[in-house]
């Protein structure tokens, strides 16, 4: 059961790698160069909301998926995982019309701001930020 447990969050954290390797090519998504840019000389790219949109949106619930496997089974605590789960989508909920409103804006709201929104938008961060709260709060159950 332990070898089970540690495979799945290693699916779960490689699922995570896939999905960041193979952006590129699998997600549509043509701020990708214009922010890998170094001297983010890049023209803004003409691009089409809804596929925008529809492929963010895929990517935020495969980032999730990913993220929720391996908290449950770093866990093991349904509660837990739901909490992570409203956690991630609330972060989501506020920060993906942000990023939308700056590339409505055209980034005027500021490069370095829209870059860091967009990370959230396209990234698992919220669950690196989830792990150590969650390792916290079973330390101090297990200390009472």
């Amino acid at each position: 059961m332990v070898m089970f447990r540690y495979f799945c969050i290693l699916f779960g954290i490689f699922g995570l790698i896939a999905i960041r390797g193979v952006e590129d090519h699998f997600f549509y998504d043509p701020f990708l160069i214009f922010f890998k840019t170094a001297n983010h000389s890049a023209t803004f790219p003409n691009f089409v909301w809804s596929k925008l949109i529809l492929n963010l949106l895929l990517r935020f619930g495969l980032n999730t998926f990913f993220s929720l496997i391996i908290i449950h089974f770093l866990f093991r605590n349904r509660e837990w995982t739901k909490q992570a789960f409203v956690l991630i989508l609330l972060v989501f909920v506020i920060v993906f019309p942000i990023y939308l409103y700056c590339i409505y804006d055209r980034f005027q709201f500021g490069y370095l701001f829209s870059f860091y929104v967009r990370r959230f938008v396209i990234q698992p961060l919220t669950v690196i930020l989830i792990i150590p709260i969650f390792y916290y709060r079973k330390k101090m159950i297990q200390e009472n």
